[in-house]
C-alpha cells in the first residue's frame, strides 16, 4: 500500500512524504485494514524495525484531525520519551503540537492542556490522572509502547492500572499497543477488546545464532566459520568480522564491570578500523567529556574508549553521557557499544550483529540464573539497520559443545515467556486503591470491584482473584488512618490519604515519614537523608562485603541522629544489612550537600554519576513530600528545614550558597567560586566589573556577563522572571556535550 493510498488527512501524507515514507511495509498495511483509523482498538505485536510506532502515529493524527481529540504516547522510560517527543516534532508544520511530562509527579504544566499530543511516562500519566486534570476528557488515543511491560513486577501494575482507570472512565478510548514481543498477544488483544495484528517480518532479515569456538551454528542448523581477528578472542572475532564490512556491534554482558572491561580490551582493536576523520571527531569529543571539574574515574574510562571508537552504556553513567554515547552510534562514529541489558528496552539502537555474552544473571536472592527467554528476543531484536544493512545477527556465546546446544534449544528455537498480570500483591494495589478512593472513581467496595474489572488480573483470573486483595488493601488503609468509612460504606480519604495519593509516593512511605516525625528531637542532615533513604520509594546504593565495617561504625556513631531505629545486626540480619544499604545511600546525599566533588563521591562509594543522579533526584522529591506532611501534622519549623535541605540537594550545595545558585548558569563549582571570592550574595555581584568577574576560575567572558545582566549593572538588567529560582535542568529536551560539561558548573 502506498502513503498516498491512506484516507487521511493531506497535510499528514504529506508530513510522511516529506519523512522519506512512501510506502507502508506489510504488517502496516494490515494494521491499517483493521479498524483502527475508525477508532478500534489495536495490538501490534511485530518484530522491532517493522514500523509499529508509524501506526500508532498515524492513528494519534487521525483522531486529532478529525477532530474526535487528543492522544497519550505512554512510554517506560524517562530516555524513551525524549526521543519520541523529538521525533514528533516533524509535525509541527502542519500545526499539531507534541508536549512532554516526565518530571515532578506534581508538577501542573499548562503545555500539556494545549498539546495534541503528550508524551508521558507511565507513571506521570498515573500521577496527572490522581490529579484528575480536567484536560484528561479530551484524550481519545492512547498509545502504550512496550506494553508487555505488564509482566513487569516494578513498572507492570502501575501500566495495568493506568489503563484499567482510563477505559474505566472513558470506556470507548482508543487503546494502541506495541511490542516486538507477545506471545499471548491475543489475550492482551482480547482484554483490551482491540483487533490484533501479529507478524514475524521484518525490513531487514533476522538469523539467531551460537558461536563455538570459530564457528557459528545457525537456527537453520547451517555453520559457518569466523575469521580470526588480530590480537582478539571469540567475541573480538563477532567484532571485527563485522566493523571490517562498515558494521555495528551491540555486545551484551551482564554487569557494569564487564561493559567497561570489554570495551577496554576491543577499543585497541577496533581503532585501527577507524578513518583518520572519525578518529579527530572522536577525540575532540572525548576531551570535551573530561574538560568538566572533578571528573569520575568512569568519565574518564568513558573518554579513552570512546577515542577508538567504542562505548559502554550502563544505568550508572549520567544521563547526558549515556544521550552522548547513543548519539555517537547513531552518527556511526561510535562502532561498537558494549552494554548492560536496559538498553534493549530503552531508545532505539540498531546494529548489523548484536552479541549476547552473557544470558547468566546475578541476583542476591537467586544467586546465578538463566535469563527469560522473552529478554533474550528484546536483546535479538536489536540487529539489522533498515536502510543500511541487508541482514542482521542475533548471536550467543557457547563454551562446550553442550552448551551450545543448550543455547541453541533454549532462546534461539524458543518462543518468549506469556505474559501475565502482577497486580496480585497487596502492596502494588494499596496505592492505586487509594487513588480511586481520592479521585472519585470507587466510592465504595463495589467500585472498586468495578474500577479492578478492567485490568489485565481480571481478564485471566476474574476479578474474584482480587478480591482478598482489595480487602487486605483497604484494611491497611483504615489501620493506616489515610481513609475512613461513613456509616453507609462510602469510602473516604482522609487528609493525610489526600496528601498521599497527591504526592504519589506509597502509602508506606507516607507512614514511615509521620511516624519518624511525630517523634522527631533535632535534625540533622544525616538523620533526614537516612530517614528518606528508609523508605521504599528511594533507590538505594548496594553495600558491598567491604563495606559493611566502615557502614557499621558510622551506625554506631550517629545512633542519637537517625529518625528511623536501626534493626538487631542479629535477630533481624536482612533488615540490618538493608538498614546499611539506606545508610549508604545518606551518606552518598550528605557528602553531595558538603560540596564533595562528585569523583570522590562515586569512587570513595562506588557508584555511578547516574547513580548519584538518581539518588538526588529522587530525594528532592521526597525531602518535598516530607515537608508537605510535616505541614499538616502542624510542624512549619520542620517543615521549612526540610525545603531547605531540599534546595541544598537539588544543587547539591552548603546553606551559604542558596542565594547564588538562583542565578542561571551559576551551579555548585561556579557559587563556591563566587562565594570564596567574597561575592556572597547576588547583591554583592552588582558592582563587580566584567574583567573582575570574568578574571575568576570557571567563570569567564560569557558568564560574566550572565551573571551581570541578571543581577543589573553596567551590562545591563534583565525582568525579575530571569532571576527567579532555576530548577535542575538534567531532563531538558536538548540533550548536547555542552550541557553535560555545564551540568554542575
Amino acid at each position: 500500500m502506498k502513503v498516498d493510498e491512506i484516507s487521511l488527512n493531506e497535510r499528514v501524507i504529506q508530513v510522511l512524504r516529506n519523512s522519506g515514507i512512501s510506502e507502508l511495509f506489510p504488517p502496516q498495511e494490515e494494521a491499517l485494514k483493521t479498524g483502527v483509523l475508525d477508532g478500534r482498538s489495536l495490538i501490534m505485536a511485530v518484530p522491532t524495525s517493522a514500523g509499529k510506532t508509524l501506526v500508532a502515529e498515524i492513528a494519534m493524527l487521525q483522531a486529532i484531525v478529525t477532530g474526535r481529540g487528543k492522544a497519550l504516547y505512554l512510554v517506560p522510560l524517562r530516555s524513551l520519551a525524549h526521543e519520541k517527543y523529538q521525533e514528533f516534532q516533524k509535525y509541527r508544520e502542519i500545526g499539531i503540537a507534541t508536549a512532554m511530562s516526565v518530571g515532578d509527579y506534581d508538577t501542573r504544566e499548562e503545555d500539556l492542556a494545549t498539546a495534541d499530543i503528550v508524551v508521558l511516562t507511565t507513571e506521570r500519566a498515573d500521577s496527572l490522572i490522581r490529579h484528575e486534570e480536567p484536560w484528561l476528557e479530551e484524550v481519545a488515543t492512547v498509545v502504550v509502547d512496550e506494553i508487555h511491560l505488564i509482566n513487569d513486577g516494578t513498572r507492570g501494575p502501575t501500566l495495568e492500572m493506568v489503563l484499567a482507570k482510563l477505559r474505566c472512565d472513558s470506556p470507548h478510548i482508543q487503546v494502541v499497543g506495541l511490542s516486538a514481543t507477545i506471545p499471548n498477544a491475543g489475550e492482551v488483544a482480547e482484554w483490551l477488546g482491540a483487533d490484533l495484528v501479529t507478524s514475524d517480518w521484518r525490513p531487514v532479515p533476522l538469523t539467531e545464532g551460537v558461536l563455538y569456538g570459530d564457528r557459528i551454528t545457525f537456527e537453520n542448523l547451517g555453520t559457518r566459520r569466523v575469521p580470526r581477528c588480530r590480537g582478539g578472542d571469540e567475541l573480538a572475532r563477532l567484532v571485527c568480522e563485522i566493523i571490517e564490512d562498515d558494521g555495528q556491534v551491540l555486545v551484551f554482558v551482564s554487569s557494569r564491570r564487564s561493559t567497561m572491561a570489554v570495551a577496554r580490551k576491543l577499543t585497541r582493536i577496533i581503532s585501527a578500523s577507524l578513518t583518520r576523520e572519525a578518529l579527530e571527531t572522536l577525540a575532540g569529543i572525548a576531551e570535551r567529556l573530561v574538560a568538566m571539574p572533578s571528573v569520575p574515574e568512569m568519565t574518564r574510562t568513558l573518554s579513552v574508549v570512546l577515542k577508538g571508537g567504542v562505548a559502554f552504556h550502563h544505568a550508572g553513567l549520567a544521563s547526558m553521557e549515556r544521550a552522548l554515547v547513543e548519539d555517537c552510534f547513531r552518527r556511526n562514529l561510535v562502532k561498537v557499544i558494549v552494554a548492560t541489558p536496559t538498553l534493549a528496552a530503552g531508545v532505539n539502537l540498531p546494529a548489523r550483529r548484536v552479541v549476547i555474552r552473557d544470558y547468566r544473571r546475578y541476583s542476591a536472592d537467586r544467586g546465578y540464573y538463566a535469563i527469560p527467554v522473552l529478554e533474550y528476543k528484546q536483546m535479538a531484536g536489536r540487529a539489522g539497520r533498515p536502510k543500511y544493512d541487508e541482514y542482521g545477527e542475533a548471536l550467543l556465546l557457547a563454551r562446550t559443545e553442550a552448551e551450545r546446544d543448550f543455547l541453541l534449544d533454549r532462546y534461539v528455537f524458543s518462543e518468549p515467556e506469556e505474559i501475565e498480570s502482577q497486580l496480585a500483591s497487596v502492596t502494588a494495589i494499596q496505592s492505586h486503591v487509594l487513588s480511586a478512593i481520592v479521585t472519585g472513581q470507587a466510592h465504595d467496595t463495589d467500585g472498586l470491584r468495578h474500577l479492578m474489572g478492567h485490568t489485565f488480573f481480571a481478564y485471566q483470573m476474574g476479578v474474584e482473584g482480587l478480591d482478598r486483595y482489595i480487602a487486605a488493601a483497604l484494611d491497611f488503609l483504615h489501620d493506616s488512618e489515610l481513609i475512613d468509612s461513613s456509616d453507609d460504606g462510602t469510602l473516604l480519604a482522609t487528609e493525610l490519604g489526600r496528601l498521599t495519593s497527591m504526592l504519589y509516593i506509597d502509602p508506606r512511605t507516607t507512614l514511615l515519614f509521620r511516624d519518624a516525625l511525630r517523634r522527631a528531637g533535632p535534625l540533622t542532615n544525616l538523620g533526614v537523608l537516612h530517614m528518606v533513604c528508609a523508605s521504599v520509594d528511594q533507590p538505594k546504593a548496594r553495600v558491598l562485603a567491604g563495606d559493611s565495617e566502615d557502614y557499621a561504625l558510622t551506625m554506631e556513631r550517629h545512633w542519637d541522629d537517625f529518625l528511623v531505629d536501626p534493626p538487631d545486626p542479629f535477630d533481624a540480619r536482612e533488615e540490618y544489612l538493608e538498614f546499611l544499604s539506606q545508610l549508604k545511600t545518606a551518606r552518598i546525599l550528605e557528602d553531595w550537600v558538603l560540596e564533595t566533588p562528585e569523583r570522590s563521591i562515586t569512587e570513595h562509594h562506588n557508584v555511578g554519576l547516574g547513580d548519584l543522579q538518581r539518588y538526588v533526584d529522587s530525594t528532592k522529591w521526597l525531602l518535598h513530600a516530607a515537608s508537605e506532611i510535616a505541614g499538616l501534622l502542624g510542624a512549619s519549623d520542620t517543615a521549612q528545614a526540610l525545603r531547605t535541605l531540599q534546595k541544598r540537594v537539588a544543587y547539591g550545595i552548603a546553606p551559604e550558597l542558596l542565594s547564588l545558585v538562583r542565578l542561571r548558569g551559576v551551579g555548585r563549582v561556579r557559587a563556591r567560586v563566587l562565594y570564596n571570592h567574597g561575592f556572597r550574595t547576588p547583591n554583592d555581584l552588582v558592582e563587580a566589573s566584567l574583567e573582575e568577574l570574568g578574571g575568576l576560575p570557571q567563570i569567564g567572558t560569557k558568564i560574566a556577563v550572565s551573571i551581570k545582566k541578571q543581577v543589573g549593572g553596567s551590562s545591563g538588567t534583565l525582568g525579575a522572571e530571569d532571576v527567579a529560582d532555576q530548577t535542575d535542568d538534567r531532563d531538558t529536551e536538548d540533550i548536547t556535550i555542552q550541557t553535560l560539561l555545564d551540568r554542575y558548573i
